[in-house]
């Protein structure tokens, strides 16, 4: 499973070191936690318990090198259809940014960015709540894609595109 010192993704926290496993105790109730510290807010720890199924969920191992490789050589097929309800679209970004893999953060990032160039094409804006879960998706895939290859996070989004041409 997971072990002290692997870089896993947690959630909207992104990229977090799992720096110890520790046990506290509340009331008659003794919990075995994760402790996490999200890279780059080495002042910042989140507590994960091990026992807790749905809050675990939203932990993941950080992909390989031949993972993120196969995530962007499948380019612009990850594009889901656009869900026309703004509640129900709301409700499906926010899961995916907590429990989706790279793979349904990718897709919902491509979704969103290219019903905005819809939307400005039309001479509209993008939803201020989507704007915002495209940048946090952006944010989360973008800190991952940059670990994996060792480059800046400033360096991500050149470098999908000179792969694939497009987000």
């Amino acid at each position: 499973m997971y072990k002290i010192g692997d870089v896993v993704v947690y959630g909207t926290e992104g990229l977090c070191e799992i720096c110890d496993i520790t046990e506290k105790t509340f009331g008659r109730e003794t919990i075995e936690y994760f402790v996490l510290t999200p890279v780059g807010k080495a002042e910042e720890t989140v507590y994960v318990p091990k026992n807790n199924e749905k809050v675990l969920a939203r932990m993941r191992h950080v992909l390989t090198m031949a993972e993120a490789d196969a995530l962007l050589e499948e380019g612009p097929d990850q594009e889901k259809e656009w869900e026309p309800v703004d509640r129900e679209r709301q409700k499906l970004y926010k899961e995916i940014l907590l429990c989706g893999s790279s793979r349904d953060v990718l897709a919902m990032t491509r979704t969103v960015y290219l019903h905005q160039l819809r939307q400005q094409e039309k001479g509209k804006k993008l939803h201020a709540a989507d704007e915002r879960f495209m940048h946090d998706a952006e944010k989360m895939l973008f800190e991952e894609l940059a670990y994996v290859y060792k480059i800046p996070v400033a360096e991500v989004l050149p470098m999908i595109i000179s792969k694939k041409g497009t987000l």
